[in-house]
C-alpha cells in the first residue's frame, strides 16, 4: 500500500474491525525486561507519587503489513527448576507442550490441578507502533516513534473506542492518521500493581499538521510481521525439555544452561531464563504474580 492509498483507505477501518472481531473470537474460545535494552522500545515511567502520565498515538500498518498490532502468546513460571519465561507456539497455530500439559492437568477435576495450570496460563501480548506526544518524564521522547508492547487491558481500551457500547458514541479508528485519536495513558498503583482503567481516548485530530509529516512518520516506523518470525520460537522438542526441567529441576543430558546469555534479537523481544525485577511493568509483574486474574 502506498501512502496516498493510505489515506483514501482511512486506514482500513472495516478490516481493522473485522480483525477486533475475531480477535475476540479467539480470546473467548481460549518478560519479562531483558538486561540488553531494545531501543525501539518505549516505556511508561512513574512519578515519585506512584503515577505515571503520557500521551500517546497509535500509528496505522506499515508498508506490506495488513495490521497495526501482533500479538505473541507466552508463558512464564517458576518450578523447582527455575523460571520458564517462552514465547508460546500457540501464537504461530502450533501445539504447545505447556498448553498440552495445563489441558492434562485441567482435566484431572482437582482444585490443586487447576490451580498449578492457572498459574502456568498464557499470556498475551500486543505489539504496535506508536508516535510520543507527551512524555512528562522524557520530553526528549516527544515526536519519536517507537514500538510499544501492551496487554490485553490496553487493547480493550482500543476495541471499545473502535466497537462502541452505546448509540450515542461514534466509533473512531484509532490507529488512522487523519481521523484518528491521542492516547492518555494514565497509571495508577491499584493493590501494588500498575493499572490502566484510567486511560482514554482524546476526540479526533490528525495526527499533524502536514501529509509531508505524516509521510515521515510512516515511513519511520517499524515492521511487525518480524514477532511471528519462527526464529523467535524454540521448537516443540526444545520446550517439552525445557518445560520438564523447569519442572522436576533435573537437566537432560547434553543441554547446556544459556541462563546468562544475551537473548538473540531477530525483531522482536527474544525469551529469556532470567527472573523479573521489581522494575518491570505491570503486564509482567502481574502475570506472575495474579495469573488465574489476567484475562
Amino acid at each position: 500500500m502506498d501512502f496516498e492509498t493510505l489515506k483514501k483507505s482511512s486506514s482500513n477501518f472495516d478490516k481493522l474491525t473485522k480483525a477486533i472481531e475475531a480477535n475476540l473470537g479467539s480470546e473467548n474460545k481460549e518478560q519479562n525486561k531483558s538486561k540488553y535494552q531494545d531501543d525501539r522500545f518505549w516505556k511508561p515511567e512513574l512519578d515519585k507519587t506512584g503515577n505515571g502520565y503520557a500521551v500517546i498515538r497509535f500509528l496505522p500498518a506499515v508498508e506490506g503489513e495488513d495490521l497495526p498490532w501482533q500479538r505473541v502468546w507466552s508463558h512464564a513460571f517458576q518450578d523447582k527448576g527455575g523460571w520458564y519465561i517462552e514465547n508460546s507456539l500457540t501464537t504461530l497455530g502450533q501445539k504447545d507442550p505447556v498448553s498440552e500439559e495445563n489441558t492434562r492437568l485441567w482435566n484431572t477435576g482437582l482444585d490443586s490441578d487447576k490451580e498449578i495450570a492457572r498459574k502456568r496460563k498464557r499470556k498475551l501480548s500486543y505489539y504496535s507502533n506508536i508516535l510520543i506526544v507527551s512524555d512528562p518524564k522524557h520530553p526528549e521522547n516527544e515526536g519519536k516513534i517507537f514500538l510499544f508492547k501492551f496487554g490485553k487491558k490496553i487493547f480493550d481500551k482500543i476495541t471499545e473506542a473502535m466497537q462502541p457500547a452505546f448509540e450515542d458514541e461514534k466509533p473512531v479508528n484509532p490507529f488512522d492518521f487523519w481521523k484518528g485519536a491521542n492516547f492518555k495513558l494514565k497509571i495508577r498503583k491499584v493493590d501494588g500493581y500498575w493499572n490502566y482503567d484510567k486511560s482514554e481516548f482524546e476526540p479526533v485530530t490528525q495526527v499533524a499538521e502536514s501529509d509531508e509529516r505524516i509521510k515521515e512518520i510512516w515511513k519511520s516506523q517499524h515492521a511487525l510481521k518480524p514477532f511471528l518470525d519462527p526464529s523467535n520460537f524454540k521448537s516443540y522438542d526444545e520446550l517439552k525439555e525445557k518445560l520438564n526441567r523447569t519442572i522436576t529441576g533435573i537437566r537432560s543430558a547434553g543441554t547446556v544452561d544459556n541462563t546468562d546469555l544475551p537473548p538473540q534479537n531477530n525483531g522482536t523481544v527474544k525469551s529469556s531464563e532470567v527472573a523479573p525485577s521489581a522494575s518491570d511493568d505491570d503486564d509482567t509483574m502481574s502475570y506472575f504474580s495474579k495469573l488465574a486474574e489476567e484475562e
